[in-house]
């Protein structure tokens, strides 16, 4: 059963750097310093995107952006570090 925990909290631990590269390329891509008529950049945008907004959109109803930021990303990766450290030191311990 451990080692279930551990295939869980090794995806979510990628899942909050999908979240991190999907906010860089989208702020690359805002700037204009990477091309996102690149095949290569594009691929990334879309699987990133396809992997991320599932659970962003939700937040996004709820959290408003401010000042223009959206505050989504920020949100969704306290949600996944709090999971994280919930099975760290409450399931995790209790499991033979």
């Amino acid at each position: 059963m451990r080692a279930l925990l551990d295939v869980v909290l090794i995806v979510l631990d990628i899942y909050v750097w999908v979240l991190i590269i999907q906010a860089i390329l989208s702020w690359l891509l805002a700037f204009n310093v990477v091309n996102g008529r690149n095949q290569v950049v594009r691929t990334i945008w879309q699987l990133t995107h396809a992997l991320t907004e599932p659970f962003l959109k939700p937040i996004r109803s709820v959290v408003r952006p401010f000042n223009g930021i959206d505050l989504s990303p920020l949100v969704l990766v306290l949600a996944v570090v709090l999971i994280q450290r919930g099975i760290i030191y409450y399931v995790y311990p209790n499991v033979i």
